[in-house]
């Protein structure tokens, strides 16, 4: 029996050179009706996206979060970044979540599928999590995004902690928060592909 796989270390993927992600040009925000009927129009398109959410930390025990505040889907050319406070977007955020002929792909989204069901009362479709496919793949451990972009590409994911715990329930999101949200999400579809052996747009080196 084969020893179960690792993922790198932290030094070893500090000293990596940066992940190429996406840049602010290329990242939507999307706060009317219009802008998600045009952002759904694409992501339908294409029909495989990168998918995350993000929530305002909570500090206290018991203390409930009113996630997510930011839902994230990325193409391989752009990032749509919907705030739930947009009630007029939430038709098509919930449209593109319940859909089955939208793949959405990302790490770990236990946590955001629970927190979808509490805030819009549904349960997302054609959800695939990246975690069980590197299970399949012999690694005990959960593999994160970082790890994953480090064992594929030689490349280092951003992952600031203090843009990661930022109140993601603010109006106007600053640019940090909105590449960090972009790229967590283009990060999960450029893993998904990678893994597929199916080459995809250029290189990040």
């Amino acid at each position: 029996m084969s020893a179960p796989k690792t993922s790198p270390c932290k030094t070893a993927i500090a000293a990596m050179e940066p992940f190429a992600g996406l840049g602010l040009e290329c990242v939507c925000v999307v706060t009317t009706e219009q802008q998600a009927k045009l952002a759904r129009q694409e992501l339908m398109r294409v029909g495989t996206v990168g998918f995350d959410t993000e929530s305002k930390p909570t500090f206290h025990k018991g203390e409930q979060s009113k996630g997510p505040h930011v839902l994230q889907f990325a193409t391989m050319e752009q990032a749509f970044i919907f705030q739930s406070h947009f009630v007029e977007t939430h038709p098509v955020i919930i449209e593109l979540l319940k859909s089955t002929e939208l793949s959405k792909i990302g790490f770990g989204l236990g946590g955001d599928l629970r927190q979808i069901s509490n805030r819009f009362g549904i349960r997302p479709a054609a959800i695939v999590d990246l975690d069980r496919a590197f299970k399949k793949l012999g690694y005990r451990n959960s593999v994160g995004a970082k790890s994953a972009i480090a064992m594929l590409f030689n490349r280092k994911l951003s992952k600031s902690k203090s843009v990661t715990t930022s109140n993601w329930a603010e109006r106007k999101l600053s640019e940090r928060q909105l590449l960090y949200a972009a790229n967590d999400a283009y990060a999960a579809l450029r893993i998904f592909h990678a893994l597929r052996d199916e080459p995809r747009g250029g290189s990040n080196s």
